[in-house]
């Protein structure tokens, strides 16, 4: 049998990529308009959430934190969702008020509501393959807010660390919660859909540790044999060292750190 030719293997390997799918994981609101940058750039998108954004039951504490937003020297955003949910309710940022985030994404957020670093001071990490508390802490100028005031919005639940950090400065900081997040139900045609994917190798854009997790008790629950192996085999894209780490310990082979923002992960995904 012939050999081969190089441009022969070439295409043969480009199709087989262009066959394999990006299934995305984020929340369906942050999904759509993702699956369109990648489907322009010739991949082929599959939105598949596995985690949902929900309203508060009872936003009464969060309405009143946010109609003293002047009160505070700085307001730190834990995710766009936290970004998006505040500027549902106010109409303007008060401009003597710091803004910090933790990666590209929440700023983007934030330039879609006409926050910029034109028309408001805003604080993130500067290393994008760590956008975290604790690279946000390392950005922070904390004499300038010891014995001041910080709000910090973010889901019901989460991490600790900045709020502990800050409070063992003499900061006082107040948490209040925009949004809860919740695994949606594994219905029978998420299951299906589950089932096909690891039929063949896929590329998996997870942005939330926590999906890490449903993405293998999932897979343990199909009708299918060594579900969890196949989908610890699947080729994951992150784009936070810590959600690596994570996947690291959970058993998952094929890990690629892009670093904070669309932008990358698309690059990501173009190589």
């Amino acid at each position: 049998m012939p050999e081969l030719n190089r441009g022969l293997m070439q295409e043969i390997k480009q199709n087989i990529v262009q066959a394999e799918s990006v299934i995305i994981t984020r929340p369906l609101a942050q999904a759509s308009g993702f699956a369109a940058q990648i489907a322009a750039i010739g991949r082929k998108p599959e939105i598949f959430p596995m985690l949902e954004i929900r309203t508060l039951s009872d936003d009464t504490e969060l309405k009143a934190c946010l109609a003293r937003l002047s009160d505070f020297a700085m307001v730190a955003f834990v995710s766009p969702n936290a970004v998006n949910v505040v500027f549902s309710y106010i109409q303007s940022w008060p401009q003597k008020v710091t803004i910090a985030v933790m990666g590209a994404g929440s700023r983007a957020a934030l330039a879609a509501h006409g926050i910029t670093d034109i028309n408001a001071r805003i604080i993130s990490p500067t290393n994008p393959e760590r956008t975290d508390s604790e690279t946000l802490l390392d950005e922070l100028d904390i004499a300038e807010l010891k014995d001041r005031s910080v709000l910090i919005v973010r889901g019901e639940t989460g991490r600790e660390l900045l709020a502990d950090a800050l409070r063992s400065k003499s900061i006082a900081v107040v948490q209040v919660a925009a949004y809860c997040r919740v695994t949606p139900e594994f219905s029978v045609p998420r299951q299906q859909c589950l089932n096909d994917f690891l039929s063949q190798q896929n590329t998996w854009v997870v942005t939330s540790s926590e999906v890490l997790k449903t993405m293998l008790l999932w897979a343990g629950q199909i009708d299918l044999v060594g579900g969890v192996a196949k989908m610890q085999h699947q080729h994951i894209l992150v784009p936070h060292a810590r959600i690596a780490e994570t996947a690291k310990i959970l058993g998952f082979i094929s890990i690629t750190l892009t670093g904070s923002g669309d932008e990358r992960l698309l690059v990501a995904l173009q190589s």
